[in-house]
């Protein structure tokens, strides 16, 4: 068997270009760019994943050498789509993380730290709860599969060139942080709004019996009533895990379809 030169070239890059749009989105996204994720395992999935998607593009790859000036703006773009992706979906994860803090704080666990084996970072216990519960409810739901097929979507909506995306979807995606900070608030306002008035009744308690002190019963009593308040949430915060995924899924499907 023959090849000819042109024919090793796009076989080549209808492989290699795709495959860097999905090893960056898996080193960005959640749950694959966890620490105990190793860099090779994350590699082996962004393999797996394109020998998979690859077949399924109906855009032919442009013919360009992979070493050429062209190729290379070709690789930087490609993994500027899979980051921003990736990106995007690291703020579903981040806003409950953050609506744990904001909890933790409430209730006084904000020094119960515990280290986050996904970003390697400390965070609250509360928060490391949020995050876990997140991610299995993430899988159950199906919603890495989901993403998959998104990342398959964009190779039709935002085929592979040279272009990239439009500084307007840059300009989107430093937007959807203030969504992320509104969206954890919205998690955490029942434990803000109750506890808020646990440490109001304790405030009052304490002007109309100073022979009382908060502080010995006020502390138990607020981490008592914290962890009530989140078995009694919690439900609520599958839902808005829900709404909020079905959300940011669509904000990714928008960034990688610049044309609407």
């Amino acid at each position: 068997m023959h090849f000819t030169s042109a024919e090793i070239t796009g076989l080549l890059g209808s492989y290699l270009w795709p495959f860097f749009r999905i090893a960056a989105l898996v080193m960005a996204a959640p749950i694959f760019s966890s620490n105990f994720v190793t860099v090779r395992s994350r590699l082996l999935i962004a393999l797996a994943i394109s020998i998979v998607i690859v077949p399924t593009i109906p855009n032919a790859a442009p013919a360009v050498e992979p070493l050429s000036g062209a190729g290379l703006l070709i690789v930087v773009h490609q993994l500027l789509i899979g980051a921003c992706m990736g990106f995007m979906l690291q703020l579903l994860f981040n806003a409950f993380t953050i609506a744990g803090q904001i909890i933790a704080m409430q209730m006084g666990l904000g020094f119960a730290s515990l280290v986050d084996p996904q970003n390697g970072v400390s965070v609250p216990a509360i928060s490391q709860f949020y995050l876990i519960f997140v991610t299995l409810v993430f899988i159950s739901l199906d919603g890495h599969l989901i993403l998959l097929q998104v990342l398959a979507e964009s190779f039709v909506t935002l085929p592979i060139s040279p272009t990239g995306l439009p500084h307007t979807s840059f300009r989107d995606l430093v937007g959807q942080a203030s969504w992320m900070y509104a969206s954890a608030l919205i998690v955490a306002l029942p434990a803000i709004g109750s506890l808020m008035m646990v440490n109001l009744s304790f405030g009052i308690l304490s002007r109309a019996a100073p022979q009382i002190s908060p502080f010995s019963i006020g502390f138990p009593m607020t981490l008592t009533l914290g962890f009530a308040i989140i078995f009694i949430t919690l439900p609520t915060a599958g839902n808005h895990l829900t709404t909020m995924a079905d959300h940011i899924l669509q904000m990714i499907r928008l960034l990688v379809r610049p044309n609407g």
